[in-house]
């Protein structure tokens, strides 16, 4: 098992030869469009693009696994916490009442909530292995690039590519510290205890932070030393013009989005109602 979340990989196909810009736009427009609406017929279409996209793309269910099991708990607990505080939501938005489980006081579950969170859950499934499938397959000098190229400042695009290289190699660090550790007779695995495990984790993880914002410091001086942000604008190595097949992308995006505009028209609003 890699020690790495998430990262970069290098590959070959149509996805790695897209411009960074054309990748990001394509991102950011499919999921404005599946945030815009409630249309489950659209949103598990995109899903289902996105896995095809993964399957494009050859990535390793090994290797997102991890992040995909804790971005699942946060999208579950998320929905949790919508019904707890709002469990007569969806009878508000679909105009009619269908009781499954009858429960007590204010807690009960109805068709119509039952819907909305199935919308909701599937939001996650099509916008999260987009992020996923756009930080894999995207190196992090393109990302940068493909920032600056869409309008974003070349200093905080700068920034961007310096995190996305530097949290591997602190995940990295993290790792290697926690296997020295565990060979002095510290168990950090599933065996220990919950409290020993954070409490032998943040022994590595606090000291960890520290020698980062010193490593951050160097860094901000050799930039500084090097007259970094002097110019207005900059050149990039990596830098991709947008070929005919990233024009296709980007259109490819806008055509996604119209749909999911047209649909708000058709539904007579963002959500789409069988009960009506």
């Amino acid at each position: 098992m890699s020690n790495r979340l998430i990262g970069y990989q290098s590959g070959q196909g149509f996805l790695y030869d897209l411009s960074g810009a054309s990748k990001m736009l394509f991102f950011i427009l499919v999921s404005v469009a599946c945030m815009a609406t409630y249309d489950p017929r659209f949103i598990l279409a995109v899903g289902l693009l996105s896995i095809y996209l993964f399957y494009l793309a050859k990535i390793r269910w090994r290797d997102i696994s991890f992040v995909v099991k804790i971005i699942g708990s946060i999208a579950l607990f998320n929905l949790l916490m919508v019904y707890l505080f709002a469990p007569g939501y969806g009878e508000e938005i679909y105009g009619a009442k269908t009781v499954i489980i009858e429960g007590w006081g204010r807690f009960y579950l109805t068709s119509q909530e039952l819907f909305y969170l199935a919308n909701l859950l599937l939001k996650y499934f099509s916008t999260v292995p987009l992020a996923i499938l756009f930080l894999m397959t995207t190196h992090p000098s393109q990302f940068a690039a493909s920032l600056n190229q869409i309008g974003v400042p070349y200093k905080f695009a700068y920034s961007v590519s310096l995190t996305l290289r530097y949290i591997p190699d602190v995940q990295e660090e993290f790792f290697t510290i926690r296997k020295a550790q565990e060979a002095r007779g510290l168990d950090l695995s599933q065996k220990a205890g919950l409290v020993k495990r954070i409490r032998g984790n943040l022994q590595i993880v606090l000291p960890l932070i520290f020698s980062s914002l010193e490593r951050i410091d160097t860094i901000s001086t050799a930039m500084e030393l090097r007259r970094f942000g002097r110019y207005k604008k900059r050149t990039w190595y990596v830098h991709k013009s947008l070929m005919k097949q990233d024009y296709l992308v980007i259109l490819s995006a806008i055509l996604i989005l119209g749909i999911s505009i047209g649909l708000i028209f058709f539904n007579h609003g963002r959500f789409y109602n069988p009960w009506r």
